[in-house]
């Protein structure tokens, strides 16, 4: 009897009784009463077993494994996860500028955009301003003559350069030169402006979904052949929008600028506000924005564990309209510029978000502002843009309250003409005022507000991890992803010659079915982590040339408990 009841669990009453010369063994657990039974009963959560219902559950438990994700790298990489050989997106660059953007550029970034003038909020800087510009102004005339005066460069030594680089050339020096002199003279008074990081020709990108759109002809054909799916062929299908940038100049901080509206983003509220935003339903291929098979990447222009995380001021190139009237008959401009602002502001703070943790699936918890301007030396125009939500995917579209707002001026002339002599004529004050007011906004520290929120305390980038093999394992394949370099092998794809001799008519029967399509397989579904393992060679094993494991071991983005 003893070795009956030795190893049971002391929470049973052992009773061992012998019948007819049978021993057998009862067991009974002791449970409280008040815990076995509760006064309301306690169901299960129902679920609803639709394909849509059940998309959606799986859609919500990967934004949620992104959010968990300890690393900002780590975070960033999991969205590519899904597809091998990236996604098919909508290029988005700050080149061209299609005729009617401005409902599409806001409807994309969510954007309430007023128009006219800057916000009260700058209305404090008047006075330093102008005190600035009076202490200064002889200096920034000096340099906009010398800039533009047209003295000889050896990069436009010839006549063959473009006129567009050739713009781009002179408006990148005269921006150089008159960022120098701000920061050195109103740094007298605003400190701040001796710690900014300076960015020449940064890499701004930004990648999103963006839904709400009605699908696609193709999408929509494939809906419909499967019979189970044709009451969903006209549901809205996700755009991926991927944004390419690359500015003049761009000053960052290690604080970030106070927001313009109230930063509790509980109390925003679209219809509330009685503030409307274009819907624009249509695909953006009608605008001409193309796509293109690329993974995903958002770089706001430096990478994870630079200490100046937040953007300032970002100079915007403005020479794609020298090449307009090219492709767009109507004069648009000032739409077009807006449509830049728009865009170039939210990429820059997207990232800059995303490199605090939160991305496209996960939003904010407080809001995040910046200044921009867009110029080509002679005309100027400025943009503040605070960046409140970043959930525009799927039927977040129609259900999310918050909006982003973004303030801008309209296109101002800072001369009339510059001689050969170097003298200005008919300087415009207000343009160096409004410029002068962007400087001495100064960015302050954020009191009681979680700044990272959803990253690791320990473990906030690659960098910081401390198992060598996944810190170098990520840190490569996250800086690779991110370069887009084409492949050693081609992307699968169906020829022109197999559609028409193989899938539209079978004229080749006996011919071995070796191709992924005829093998019934969709390449474009292949996840990341489906590969072949580096092997490592017997003579490099640690443990002898015999020993495992044989192949190298991965560590892709998990959720660490």
């Amino acid at each position: 009897m003893k070795m009956l009841s030795h190893g049971l669990h002391h929470n049973f009453r052992h009773v061992v009784r012998a019948t007819s010369g049978r021993t057998w063994l009862s067991t009974r657990a002791l449970r409280n009463c008040d815990e076995e039974y509760a006064v309301q009963p306690k169901y299960p959560k129902i679920e609803d077993p639709s394909f849509t219902a059940k998309k959606q559950r799986e859609a919500v438990q990967w934004h949620d494994k992104i959010r968990q994700l300890s690393t900002v790298e780590e975070k960033l990489f999991e969205i590519n996860m899904p597809k091998y050989y990236g996604y098919k997106a909508h290029m988005i660059t700050d080149e061209k500028f299609p005729y009617n953007v401005l409902p599409f550029a806001q409807f994309a970034t969510r954007t309430h955009l007023s128009e006219g003038k800057l916000p009260e909020y700058y209305d404090t800087f008047n006075e330093s301003a102008r005190m600035f510009l009076d202490t200064m102004k002889t200096d920034l005339e000096d340099i906009i003559g010398f800039e533009l005066s047209g003295y000889r460069r050896a990069s436009l030594s010839t006549d063959n350069v473009p006129s567009k680089n050739r713009e781009e050339i002179v408006t990148a020096a005269l921006l150089s030169g008159l960022n120098r002199i701000l920061v050195n003279r109103i740094s007298e008074q605003y400190g701040y402006l001796n710690e900014v990081e300076l960015d020449f020709d940064p890499r701004h990108e930004a990648f999103w979904f963006l839904g709400g759109i009605p699908p696609p002809s193709l999408v929509k054909k494939i809906r419909e052949g499967v019979e189970w799916q044709k009451t969903f062929a006209d549901d809205p299908y996700d755009r991926k929008i991927q944004y390419v940038g690359k500015p003049y100049l761009a000053v960052r901080h290690r604080n970030p600028l106070d927001p313009i509206s109230p930063d509790n983003l509980d109390t925003l509220d679209l219809k509330a506000d009685q503030v409307e935003i274009p819907a624009f339903k249509y695909d953006p291929i009608t605008l001409g924005y193309r796509t293109e098979q690329r993974h995903a990447t958002t770089i706001p222009g430096f990478w994870p564990g630079d200490q100046h995380e937040f953007g300032l001021v970002s100079y915007q190139r403005r020479s794609h309209s020298q090449l307009r009237h090219t492709y767009c008959t109507v004069d648009d401009l000032q739409e077009a510029l807006h449509s830049q602002g728009i865009f170039s502001s939210f990429a820059w703070l997207f990232g800059q978000a995303c490199y605090q943790g939160f991305s496209t699936f996960n939003d904010l918890t407080y809001p995040l502002s910046t200044q921009t301007v867009i110029t080509d030396g002679k005309n100027w125009s400025f943009y503040v843009y605070q960046l409140n939500t970043t959930l525009v995917h799927s039927n977040q579209v129609d259900l999310n309250p918050r909006y982003n707002r973004c303030w801008g001026t309209k296109q101002l002339q800072l001369f009339e003409h510059v001689d050969e002599s170097g003298k200005i004529h008919g300087l415009n004050e207000e343009v160096l005022l409004n410029l002068i007011s962007f400087y001495c906004n100064a960015p302050k520290v954020r009191e009681g507000v979680d700044l990272k929120p959803y990253l690791c305390q320990t473990e906030t980038r690659v960098a910081n991890i401390l198992d060598e093999k996944r810190r170098v394992f990520m840190e490569q394949t996250y800086k690779h992803r991110s370069s887009n370099r084409s492949r050693h092998r081609p992307d699968p794809e169906l020829y022109s010659w197999e559609k028409l001799y193989k899938v539209d008519n079978n004229t080749r029967p006996t011919e071995p079915k070796r191709r992924p399509f005829e093998l019934g397989q969709n390449m474009y579904k292949r996840r990341m982590d489906e590969h072949a393992l580096k092997y490592i060679p017997r003579q490099v094993r640690p443990d002898g040339p015999k020993s495992k494991p044989k192949f190298e071991v991965t560590y892709y983005p998990s959720v660490r408990r």
